[in-house]
């Protein structure tokens, strides 16, 4: 009775502590409810993933624009490499004129292409596919993005406020020793504001606006960091001035005989060189607009490689030709190697690269010999050196253009046939055509109106003494 007893109480005491422990309700979620739980992680995933990648992006762009400011900072200060360039190689008595004239260049440049040329060369078309954009105030058009001042657009309108005092500088050099300062200004602001940018606009103006090419840019031409946009420009422009001007007193006597008329420092003429070698580097790796890709890297290397060469050969051939190697030849040789390869720095291989370089050098020692002989008195190289080898380096892509090297079709030695050479040709011509035309009729109307020409005396004496009232070495006599 009592086993009995114990058996029930036990029971009884089980039952009721099985009821004081609290039971969980095991759930199991529907299919649904599972591929919704998922649906919202990958959402959230998506969402951190579009914010890295627009962080990433804004980076990638700040980036991008950090290089095309660097590349204009070095591209302006090539302004200060020219200067010393063409004091370097003229005289002592003028140096006063060569340094306002480039500061001159730059200072009025800026404001020019700020008001007009900037929208003449990247704006609407006027006419559509030729190029002529319409002149219209940045602040309320062409640098604004939603309203507010685009800093990409800002970055792209200083790489290109640079490009375009560097074409207007190239002029001084071929004009210098006898042109009036007053002159100059007027020539200095027709430049940067119109001949310039509207020949730029035929060959550049989709860099802007995709859909606003013009008509060299249709045809396939290829230019790209401005052999013939900046530097034939510049160079046909500058030969239409110093025709016009006629020859420094004394340069060429009766008979055919040339009289050297030396520059005064070679030292300031070196260091201008080197300066524009550096600025180069810019010049031509930050036309690439981008940090993607590296391609800058590869275009740096064509750059120097044709530089190199051009100071070689240029060297060699005074050497030959005049039994010493001529300090101030080799100098632009250099110079000429750069300029050749500025158009096809992006589509050439560094072999190629080498042999523009070469036949550059070259062509500048020939361009002076032969400008010489037809009694046209370039006191600095300037015609030979930007002219001449940025027609050749413009020529030059449609031979040696690489599709390995940026993409773009094959020149004639690369299998790609004749008509990228045709289509070059057509643009360098043009080139020509625009430039030397529009500045001839220009300097000539400045010629027969203000004068372009300082006097007979004001050119014995030197124009830093009567253009400025002052004189860059008080104590030099030479």
């Amino acid at each position: 009775m009592k086993r009995i007893l114990f058996l029930f109480l036990f029971s009884f005491t089980l039952s009721s502590f099985a009821e004081d422990i609290p039971t969980t309700e095991v759930i199991t979620p529907s299919p649904e409810e599972v591929i919704q739980s998922f649906q919202a992680e990958i959402n959230t995933l998506k969402e951190k993933a579009a914010l890295v990648k627009s962080e990433s992006e804004k980076l990638r762009s700040e980036i991008n624009l950090l290089w095309v400011c660097i590349a204009a900072f070095l591209v302006f200060f090539m302004q200060a490499g020219f200067a010393l360039v063409e004091a370097g190689f003229t005289r002592a008595k003028n140096t006063v004129n060569i340094l306002m004239k480039n500061l001159s260049d730059f200072t009025i440049g800026s404001i020019c292409f700020w008001l007009i040329g900037f929208s003449l060369m990247f704006g609407p078309h006027i006419i559509e596919g030729i190029g002529l954009g319409k002149i219209s105030f940045l602040e309320t058009s062409l640098l604004l993005e939603d309203g507010k001042p685009s800093p990409n657009k800002f970055g792209f309108f200083l790489f290109q406020l640079v490009f375009a005092a560097t074409a207007t500088t190239i002029v001084s050099g071929a004009m210098a020793e006898r042109t009036k300062f007053t002159a100059y200004l007027l020539f200095s602001f027709l430049m940067t504001a119109f001949i310039y940018p509207i020949f730029g606009s035929f060959v550049w103006s989709n860099l802007f606006d995709t859909n606003n090419s013009g008509f060299l840019s249709k045809m396939g031409f290829i230019d790209f960091a401005g052999s013939t946009v900046v530097h034939s420009i510049g160079g046909w422009a500058g030969l239409a001035g110093t025709i016009v001007l006629k020859p420094r007193l004394g340069r060429y006597q009766p008979g055919g005989t040339i009289i050297p008329i030396l520059g005064h420092n070679m030292t300031i003429a070196a260091m201008g060189v080197f300066i524009l070698w550096l600025g180069w580097f810019g010049f031509n790796p930050g036309s690439t607009g981008i940090i993607d890709g590296g391609s800058f890297a590869i275009i740096a290397i064509t750059t120097n490689m044709a530089a190199a060469a051009g100071a070689i050969s240029a060297m060699t051939l005074s050497w030959i030709l005049f039994k010493k190697p001529d300090i101030g030849i080799t100098l632009n040789g250099g110079l000429a190697g750069l300029v050749a390869i500025t158009a096809g720095c992006n589509n050439v291989g560094v072999t190629s690269a080498v042999i523009i370089g070469l036949i550059g050098g070259l062509l500048v020692v020939g361009g002076v010999l032969f400008l010489d002989k037809i009694g046209v008195d370039d006191p600095v190289g300037a015609v030979s050196v930007h002219g001449l080898n940025g027609a050749w380096g413009t020529l030059a892509v449609g031979l040696f253009a690489d599709a390995t090297f940026g993409g773009g079709p094959n020149g004639l030695f690369f299998g790609g046939g004749i008509s990228l050479l045709i289509t070059q040709l057509v643009g360098a011509m043009a080139a020509f055509v625009w430039a030397f035309s529009l500045s001839y009729v220009v300097f000539f109307i400045i010629h027969k109106t203000m004068g372009l020409r300082v006097s007979e005396d004001e050119e014995i004496v030197g124009l830093d003494l009567l253009e400025h009232g002052n004189e860059a070495y008080p104590d030099y006599k030479s």
